[in-house]
């Protein structure tokens, strides 16, 4: 809860010219997302399309080794029972084909590590292994104008 605090604050510090919160329904995520709210007064809301990927033999794991790196290469392979890249991908462009539509709005979207990659991809030209090693920090803030 501090890390969502301190975020809070900071987004409520640098006075962002924000109008919503989208949050991952995961807890972790929407905990974090109520925290930004109540600091900076923006109203909230979840979207399914930020929960954060199935990674199905790979769901609590540890996810820095090489083996689950050279995973996230495979864009097609859903992991046994679990979700690919290309899908996760696809659900989160459609929410940014959505959002980036409304030329009036700026949103904040409190997500998790999986889905930073996806993002970043979809503002920034990223080569495979780019995109398989790319992560934020817990809170990280990051900015993306389109």
């Amino acid at each position: 809860f501090e890390q969502a605090r301190i975020t809070a604050e900071k987004i409520r510090d640098e006075h962002l010219d924000a109008t919503m919160i989208l949050s991952s329904p995961l807890s972790r995520a929407r905990d974090t997302a109520a925290a930004i709210a109540r600091a900076t007064g923006l109203p909230m809301r979840t979207d399914e399309r930020l929960r954060e990927q199935c990674f199905g033999i790979y769901e609590a794991t540890p996810r820095d080794g090489e083996e689950f790196y050279q995973a996230k290469m495979h864009f097609a392979d859903r992991y046994g029972n679990g979700e690919s890249m290309l899908q996760t991908a696809h659900r989160v462009y459609s929410l940014l084909d959505e959002i980036t539509a409304q030329d009036d709005q700026v949103y904040i979207l409190v997500a998790h590590n999986g889905l930073a990659r996806i993002v970043q991809s979809y503002f920034v030209p990223m080569e495979n292994d780019e995109f398989a090693g790319f992560g934020l920090k817990n809170c990280e803030i990051r900015r993306y104008d389109y």
